[in-house]
């Protein structure tokens, strides 16, 4: 089990991503500082380290110059600074990727999981494949019977959290926590109207509505 390092402040954006990415077969351990972050990285072995920049005590610029001194493990910074400055500067410290806030966990989870391919030096097949359908989240392809599906952004993240999770209820408030990000305000009625623009371009019964709970990937015909 991989073991990742999550170094974020905001409590409530730390239990997010612990719970998603436990969710997803990931160990995870949590730091809300620049100190407590680096005594933990000496204190066991991480796969990945998941690093905002904006942090106590030291910064994610420092502490991921302190880590390039001792490792190259793979990181991933995650912060609501968006400007080219300081992803430039992320970058000149040797880190794998850089995603901006607010985010969307399923392409957060496909980034973690590239740079961890990335570092094994493998890429095997990642597609998901239900019925009739087969779901590239690399390229972020949908097909259908051999035709590629013109969907949004939105539409697509839709489509592989349900059947990335088969038989498993969304509700409108995890889909919107997972896609829209955490600090969204807007109305939860938004994801049904996604559904149903997805399920029109599907053209088949795919998602299923859970009366009075949410939705989920349809169960497979007999």
């Amino acid at each position: 089990m991989k073991n990742i390092l999550i170094v974020e402040d905001e409590l409530d954006i730390q239990e997010l991503l612990c719970a998603y990415l436990q969710e997803a077969g990931y160990q995870t351990v949590t730091a809300g500082d620049g100190v407590t972050a680096l005594a933990l990285f000496q204190e066991q072995p991480f796969d990945l380290v998941l690093l905002d920049i904006m942090l106590p005590k030291i910064d994610g610029f420092g502490v991921c110059e302190l880590i390039r001194r001792q490792s190259q493990v793979p990181v991933l910074m995650l912060t609501a600074l968006d400007a080219e400055e300081q992803q430039l500067r992320g970058f000149g410290l040797e880190i794998d990727d850089y995603v901006t806030k607010p985010f969307s966990m399923p392409i957060l989870l496909e980034k973690i999981r590239a740079v961890l391919r990335r570092s094994a030096g493998a890429e095997p097949d990642n597609r998901l494949r239900y019925r009739d359908l087969a779901i590239d989240p690399d390229t972020r392809e949908a097909v259908l019977d051999g035709r590629v599906l013109d969907l949004t952004t939105r539409e697509f993240d839709l489509l592989y959290t349900f059947l990335h999770a088969p038989g498993r209820v969304f509700t409108r408030e995890m889909l919107l926590a997972r896609l829209w990000g955490y600090d969204f305000y807007g109305d939860e009625r938004v994801v049904d109207s996604h559904i149903k623009n997805l399920r029109h371009k599907l053209g088949r019964n795919y998602i299923e509505t859970v009366r009075g709970v949410g939705y989920r990937a349809a169960k497979p015909d007999p």
